[in-house]
């Protein structure tokens, strides 16, 4: 039985709850990020840049959970950056090059919609990719997360999942709402065919590439409500935990002040 199978799809929450853990998780991450940002402790100075990372399924609620987690942000403090088919000139250089530019300094925050593990999903299931080159870019991703993290990155990923039968219906909802039908395209539904592909693919992904240094957080994504909590809460607890290892200073919680 792979990991994604082991995922309690059922986990769900109701829109009360939803909205006081995101009232509390959304002014705890304002606070740390102004931190990180060097803008309550002077002397404490800029801290560990902070990269958050997220690929999941078509429909799988990335956007709404980037969405909560920036909600209460400064947008001058965050920068969100959404990838799809690299360009003919990106073609012409390393695979990993396109994703350089956005990577936040000390510091900085970057949140990444869909990430460098397309060379080992989309590339390698519709044949971009050579197999030479996707078998290969395990190892080289694993090198290039690693050096982000050894240089004092806190590299947040996230795997958000749902079913088969969940994404049928977000589908099926989209295609019927003419605010969101832009978003379904002949290739979402194409791609659905080839799920079985896409989760051995995923299922190997999770195995070569879940490191001490970048371990991958996994969403239960069939409710919206409980995804985009889990994603914020971890994000936080990330940053505590990653703070606390880089011997940053942060601020105490409000409850404990």
């Amino acid at each position: 039985m792979g990991r994604l199978d082991e995922l309690d799809l059922s986990l769900k929450l109701k829109r009360k709850e939803q909205d006081a853990r995101l009232q509390v998780a959304q002014l705890r991450l304002a606070e740390l990020r102004l931190a990180l940002g060097g803008l309550v402790d002077a002397e404490a100075g800029t801290g560990p840049p902070l990269c958050v990372a997220l690929e999941g399924w078509d429909a799988g609620g990335k956007g709404g959970a980037i969405k909560r987690l920036v909600a209460q942000l400064d947008p001058r403090h965050v920068r969100v950056v959404a990838y799809s088919a690299p360009t003919a000139d990106e073609k012409r250089h390393h695979f990993l090059g396109r994703f350089w530019p956005a990577l936040p300094g000390w510091g900085g925050m970057s949140v990444y919609d869909r990430t460098w593990y397309g060379r080992v999903l989309v590339e390698r299931v519709e044949e971009f990719a050579t197999k030479a080159q996707w078998q290969r870019a395990y190892d080289e991703i694993n090198s290039f997360e690693g050096t982000l993290v050894a240089e004092g990155m806190i590299l947040v990923k996230f795997w958000l999942h749902i079913s088969d039968q969940e994404q049928k219906e977000r589908f099926d909802r989209r295609g019927k709402d003419p605010l969101k039908s832009w978003k379904l395209t002949e290739d979402d539904w194409r791609n659905r065919e080839k799920r079985p592909l896409y989760e051995a693919a995923i299922e190997e992904m999770l195995e070569r590439t879940d490191t001490e240094a970048a371990p991958w957080h996994l969403v239960e994504g069939n409710s919206k409500r409980y995804a985009r909590v889990k994603v914020i809460e971890t994000v936080i607890a990330e940053i505590e935990r990653g703070c606390a290892e880089r011997g940053f200073p942060l601020p105490g919680p409000a409850a404990e002040e």
